[in-house]
Formats: C-alpha cells, sequence, structure tokens
C-alpha cells in the first residue's frame, strides 16, 4: 500500500487529476486512519488512463465504458480462477467429464481447437 503523495509520484499524476479520478470512480482508493492508500494495481489503472487519454484521444465518456470492460474481465478471470480450483479438486472421472463437456460445447460454437475460426457463428 502506498500513501497518495508517493501515488502521485509514481504515476506521474498531478493533484488535481487523481482528485477528478476519483471523484467520478475510475479509482477507488483505500483508506487507513483517514487517508487514502493506493496499490501497485491502482498504478496500472492509473497508466491505463493517462495512456488512453493521452496517447489515444479517448473522450470521458470511452474511458468509462473500457474501465467497465476491464473490471468485468477481471472479475471473470478471478471466477474462472476459482472454477479451475474447484475443478481440480474434483476425481478424475469428474474432470473428464468436464473437459469433455467443454470441448462438445466449443465444437458446438465453432471455438474447438482445430475447427475454422467462427464456423457457426
Amino acid at each position: 500500500m502506498m500513501e497518495m503523495r508517493e501515488f502521485l509520484a509514481r504515476a506521474g499524476v498531478e493533484t488535481e487529476a487523481l482528485l477528478a479520478w476519483v471523484e467520478t470512480g475510475w479509482l477507488i482508493p483505500g483508506e487507513t486512519e483517514g487517508r487514502w492508500t493506493f496499490r501497485e494495481i491502482d498504478l496500472g489503472r492509473a497508466q491505463l488512463i493517462q495512456d488512453l487519454d493521452r496517447d489515444f484521444g479517448v473522450n470521458a465518456e470511452g474511458i468509462v465504458l473500457i474501465l467497465d470492460l476491464v473490471d468485468r474481465m477481471s472479475g471473470m478471470r478471478r471466477a474462472l480462477g476459482h472454477l479451475a480450483v474447484a475443478i481440480r479438486r474434483e476425481p478424475d472421472h469428474v474432470r473428464d467429464r468436464i473437459a469433455d463437456g467443454t470441448l462438445a460445447a466449443a465444437r458446438g460454437s465453432g471455438d474447438a481447437p482445430g475447427q475454422p475460426e467462427g464456423r457457426n457463428r
């Protein structure tokens, strides 16, 4: 965890920009003893916001949309990680049935390995 001063220096962000990002919900700091704290992941998010704004000219509405998609993908990755742990705990015969079912579902959607891309779309 880092306090606001360290975050500003490491992120290369002005205080006014950080306050605006927090106000809009683009960054959500933690709080320790009444002071904002930030994590390493917040640095990555700040870099993404700056890249989108400065390098790509994305407007505020676009940044909101992109951050929402990033958050959703992160949530899905976390959920898939939990699912993978649960599947690894299952007996071999259960894992085999899950693998077979997953491959069959992918074949039906055209996403199976070795199938032409977008076959059934």
